[in-house]
């Protein structure tokens, strides 16, 4: 057990866990309300598909009683169960229902194993677009060209080990990659210095809610948004009217801004690892 949570304890930590969602996003409700759309935010509630109502919405995690009559509100909610004189999580019912659990302890438990592997420069994105007219984001100029972009994938060893980046290739990108992954072997080559995996600590954060603490889900949720946004500077598209200084990973020194940037993600997103693993940890008791 993580312990117990006074009625005043736990509302301050909802208040505070709101006011700090509502702060992250701000701007994207505010675009969503007006129909416009953002290259690299729209992402985090895109691909990722916890909506801000959702992510704004406090669970204290597993192991933890909440205390008072207000704790009755949880009741509501599915998973939480009379415990203690409080309310808690029914850890049992989770485990029963939420069998991704198993998936991510075996994911997040291989990729901590593992040594960084830095150098891949954020190819993936440009390999989504080799050879092909198509782009994912048609308001935005490839920043040299069609012709220029084939060139810099030519050029480069290219070696994503993330399927989820990986999938989106074009045809003539795929057999460039020196790793074909499969989702059956997701567990077996992500790796602490993609940032795919660390950007996706945020969907295994969410996918395992109201079993972790919200506040360690938007903690993944700010690494994301910081992730994504170096992704996307680091690639094809020419982002500098939307504010995004290009990481010109075509250039020598491109490259080593990239692997900076690559390096401290690769620490943090280990950090948020290991507080994930604990967090299972305690669901199971």
């Amino acid at each position: 057990m993580r312990g117990e949570l006074r009625e005043d304890q736990w509302r301050e930590r909802a208040e505070q866990h709101a006011a700090r969602v509502d702060a992250l996003t701000a701007d994207h409700r505010r675009r969503r309300a007006a129909g416009e759309r953002h290259p690299v935010e729209d992402f985090l509630f895109t691909y990722y598909n916890l909506k801000p109502a959702q992510l704004r919405r406090w669970h204290p995690g597993a192991g933890t009683v909440l205390l008072g009559d207000g704790a009755n509100e949880f009741l509501e909610q599915r998973f939480y169960t009379e415990a203690d004189g409080g309310v808690a999580l029914d850890r049992a019912a989770f485990l029963e229902a939420r069998r991704v659990v198993d998936f991510v302890e075996r994911l997040l438990g291989g990729v901590a194993s593992r040594p960084a592997h830095l150098g891949c420069f954020g190819l993936h994105e440009w390999a989504m677009v080799y050879r092909t007219s198509e782009v994912r984001h048609g308001q935005v100029p490839l920043r040299l060209g069609h012709e220029g972009t084939d060139r810099v994938v030519e050029s480069h060893r290219v070696q994503c080990s993330h399927f989820d980046a990986f999938r989106f290739f074009t045809e003539e990108a795929r057999p460039r990659n020196t790793l074909q992954p499969t989702r059956d072997r997701q567990v077996e080559l992500d790796q602490p210095g993609c940032l795919h995996a660390n950007m996706d600590l945020y969907k295994w954060a969410y996918k395992l809610l109201p079993a972790v603490p919200s506040e360690l889900v938007v903690d993944c949720f700010e690494l994301s948004r910081e992730i994504r946004t170096l992704d996307m500077r680091a690639s094809p598209y020419d982002l500098r009217e939307w504010g995004y200084e290009p990481v010109r990973i075509e250039t020598a020194e491109g490259k080593a801004d990239y692997m900076e940037y690559q390096r401290d993600f690769a620490e943090r997103g280990g950090v948020l690892r290991a507080r994930l693993l604990d967090a299972i940890a305690v669901l199971r008791g």
